[in-house]
Parts: structure tokens; sequence; C-alpha cells
């Protein structure tokens, strides 16, 4: 018996093992590539041919009793070590087995570690850091692979030690270290069709959970408005993350999926949810040098006649772009937030000067 069919993951343990890469494709078995400092590398294919790439893929797949075949041409799943996979199969992918594999990132980066990296401002920080002591509902936003799985752990880790904090995912991603953690993850149907529980599931179970905070891993469906209804009854300090390309598209897709999920709800009741259970959002994007950055800080201020109105707070302005690089600066706007008499109420006073512009 040769090493390889001893190792059936052996082509892709360089890959998995180089701390370097972060994203690992396959578009057939002869165009793979690599993600790396936010930017695609074309490498040299570790496979012989698509039915070794397939052997590959149902290998990373079979210990976690998931299922790939041509009735089940598609599989999303989480590996041992945190990683994301995501494989499609012929004749569902034209092209042949597509595999690509979101790296877990072992050693987190700190808040330190982003603010050498021009992810955020000190002054970010700060607020963000007094937002989170102070139990307001912040929903991170951004765009796919800005990075926001990141700064949920960040913002996550500023939530009080002594809390107890229950997570819900659809893949268990968050790391938080606080010592009362729990973990709740959903499970797809098993190949009967039967045993499936929904992220929307698990938040009712949270809710009875006697949580301090619930941390929700990515907002997709009918569970949004579960969340709203939660912070709306006493649940505060929610922190959740979603798909969204602006802080107002953000609004507009919440407001779609908690209509989609109770059709009898008038908009206006819906918007006015949104406005009461929302304090803060970020948003942030994957630049196109590859960097990620935090766009802006906005803070939901109320209602203005059938519209959920916002203020920014901070931004990223950009000045130019030097040897391929995004150069800029974060600022405050100017605009003072809402939030700070409901701060110093909870004894957390901040200075003036972090609203001024720079």
């Amino acid at each position: 018996m040769n090493a390889e069919s001893t190792h059936p993951l052996a082509p892709l343990e360089p890959l998995l093992s180089d701390p370097g890469i972060s994203e690992i494709l396959a578009d057939g078995a002869a165009k793979v590539y690599v993600e790396r400092q936010g930017k695609l590398e074309d490498i040299p294919s570790p496979f012989r041919d698509d039915d070794h790439l397939l052997q590959v893929i149902q290998a990373l797949i079979e210990p976690l009793g998931r299922k790939l075949d041509e009735s089940a041409p598609i599989v999303s799943a989480r590996l041992a070590d945190g990683s994301r996979l995501q494989a499609v199969i012929p004749p569902v992918s034209v092209v042949g087995p597509s595999l690509t594999i979101r790296k877990f990132i072992n050693v987190p980066l700190s808040v330190q570690d982003t603010l050498r990296f021009g992810v955020w401002s000190e002054e970010m920080v700060a607020f963000i850091r007094a937002c989170v002591r102070g139990r307001m509902n912040i929903v991170l936003v951004g765009n796919a692979g800005s990075g926001k799985t990141t700064m949920a752990n960040l913002i996550g880790g500023m939530i009080p030690a002594q809390e107890r904090i229950i997570t819900v995912e659809i893949a268990s991603e968050l790391r938080l270290h606080q010592p009362r953690v729990v973990i709740l993850e959903s499970r797809p149907p098993n190949v009967e069709g039967k045993g499936e529980v929904t992220v929307r599931d698990l938040l009712f179970a949270a809710l009875r959970m006697r949580p301090d905070r619930i941390v929700f891993g990515e907002l997709r469906g009918a569970e949004v408005l579960d969340l709203l209804e939660a912070a709306n009854t006493g649940h505060d300090g929610t922190l959740a993350t979603m798909h969204a390309t602006s802080p107002r598209d953000a609004l507009n897709r919440i407001e779609m999926m908690a209509t989609y999920s109770d059709f009898s709800l008038p908009l206006l009741t819906v918007r006015q949810m949104m406005a009461s259970a929302i304090d803060l959002i970020t948003y942030q994007e994957r630049m196109r040098d590859g960097s990620r950055k935090m766009i802006k800080v906005v803070e939901v201020v109320g209602m203005q006649g059938d519209r959920v109105m916002t203020q920014d707070l901070f931004e990223f302005r950009q000045t130019g772009v030097q040897e391929g690089r995004i150069t800029g600066y974060h600022t405050a706007t100017g605009s003072i937030p809402r939030c700070l008499d409901r701060l110093a109420a909870a004894g957390i006073e901040l200075p003036m000067d972090m609203f001024r512009p720079k």
C-alpha cells in the first residue's frame, strides 16, 4: 500500500499547514489556487485528476458523517480544526469537483494587531468597547471575506468575563475565551431528511438558557425577527454579524428577512422594531489591495416618519494608492452619539475629543 492511499489527505497537507494561506480553492483538479494576504495566487495542482480530487473531498467529509453524491451534490461543513469547507460536484458543478476551504486562524488576531494593520483606529476601539460594556446591540456588517468573524471575536472578547455568553451559529467559528461561554451550532438533516436543528431552534433554546449576552454568528433568515423581538424585550447587549454592502443595505436586508418571516407584520412595525432593537452598525470591507478595514461606525438614532434614521460616527477616508496599497485614515465625523447619556447612566464616560474630526 503506497503512502498516498494511506494518507488520502496528503495532497492538501502542505496547504493546510502553511500559515500564510487563508483559503484553498480548486475548480476541478486542473485549476487550484490559494489566497495569501487577501490576494489569489495560482499554484501547481496537487491532484492527478478529478477523481483524485473527489477522493480527497470524500476523505474530508467522511469523518463528519456528511454525504456527497449525485443525489446530494453540495456539502457545507466545518472541519475538526474549525476550517470551513464547501464542496460542489457534477452535475451542479460544470467544471468538475469544486472545493473551497477557508482556513481557521489558530493564532487569533489581537486588537493591537488590527490597530497595527490599520483595520480601525484607537478611538473606534474605545467607543465600541464602551458600547459593549454599556450593553448596546451591535450588528457587524461586511462583504464576503471582509473579516466579520475576526471582528466578532475581537468585539465579543470585550464582553465582561463574569457574564454568561451563548453563541448561536450555523457552523461554529467564534472563539470567545471568557469562562462562561455556551456554544450552539445548527445541524443539517441526515440522509433521511430528519434531525435538522435550525439556527432559529437554537435561538429559542438560547433565550431560555439564562443568557447575559447572545452572540449570533450570521443573520440569514427568519431568525432575524426573533432576535429583534428578544432585543426589544430585555435581551440587550446582543452581537450579530451579517452580509451586506453598506449599513443602509444591512437595514434593508434585516427588514426584508423580518418581513418574509411574518407577512402579517406591517412594514412600519418592523422598522420600529429595528430602530428600537439596533443601536450600532459597523461596516467593514476587504479593499482592492487585499487589506481589511472598518469603513464606518453608524449609530441608529430612531425613526423619522416611516424611515429608520442613522448617523455616521466614524469613517475611513481614502487618500490615494501608493505602490498598490490603499492609503487613508480613520476619523470621527463630528457627530455626537446620542447614546452617550445611556453610557453615562451605566457609569461609562467618554471624552468629547474622541468625536472631533481629524
